[in-house]
């Protein structure tokens, strides 16, 4: 039986500004059940906060800022434990820059330690071309996530992995990765929740980030349809989730 509970957003909670069906039934019910949880989502546009006010604008009510733990600020606390005041050129949102700017990095656009980069609808040629000449005259190249594409209302949507891939393809250096699946950023969600992750459940939508970082971190893994991964696609991959459901809402963790 499971004794904390940590789940994705994008295509479990919400697609876009949709909530998805069975979202609100499963937050009442993991309040009520007492089980520490963690919303562990790959998006660094927003903040605890704004994760916060997006749910309860759509009638999700009760959360705390402290119940979201986003990629901007895993990559934050990782690169701050590699290198104290460093600089950074940052492509992202206010909230990766703001992270970062928490953990005392400053921005730099010309001899910066690292450039770090995250989704963002405002990605042009001129960044590409400034982040691939600082990667080749030395600034570490570091990625948020992996994901292609991210669900929305109409479909889907390049995600940061987009960009990354032509920043890697213009530069010749691959990014590391910080976010989902890196095994990093669930070793830090059981950290915050004082778990272990043999008692903890990863809930997702995505088969090559929620559930395979899941099950490599040795969590039981639980595959939401209501966003990327379908039925169909699940013989693509040579693993498989502990169980799979149409939505949340169909998930009781106190059963698994």
């Amino acid at each position: 039986m499971a004794k904390s509970v940590i789940s994705d957003m994008d295509g479990v909670i919400y697609r876009g500004s949709h909530i998805i069906e069975g979202a609100q039934d499963f937050v009442t019910r993991i309040l009520s059940s007492g089980l520490p949880f963690l919303f562990l989502t790959n998006n660094s546009e927003q903040s605890g906060l704004d994760l916060q006010r997006k749910l309860e604008y759509r009638g999700i009510h009760g959360l705390s800022s402290g119940h979201f733990y986003t990629a901007a600020m895993a990559t934050a606390l990782f690169l701050q434990r590699q290198k104290k005041d460093a600089s950074v050129y940052v492509i992202g949102g206010g909230a990766l820059s703001n992270e970062l700017y928490n953990v005392g990095f400053s921005i730099n656009e010309t001899h910066p330690d690292y450039v770090v980069v995250g989704k963002t609808g405002s990605f042009n040629f001129d960044m590409i071309k400034k982040a691939a000449n600082l990667i080749r005259g030395g600034a570490k190249f570091i990625g948020t996530n992996p994901d292609m594409i991210d669900p929305v209302e109409s479909g889907m949507e390049p995600a940061c992995g987009t960009l990354l891939a032509a920043i890697e393809a213009a530069s010749g250096k691959k990014p590391y990765i910080v976010g989902k699946p890196n095994a990093l950023m669930m070793t830090i969600a059981t950290q915050k929740l004082g778990v272990v992750p043999s008692d903890t459940i990863m809930i997702g939508d995505r088969m090559d980030t929620d559930i395979v970082g899941g099950m490599e971190a040795g969590m039981k893994t639980c595959l939401v349809l209501s966003g990327v991964t379908n039925k169909d696609m699940l013989s693509d991959f040579p693993y498989t989730p502990d169980h799979v459901f149409n939505n949340i809402g169909e998930i009781y963790p106190e059963k698994l």
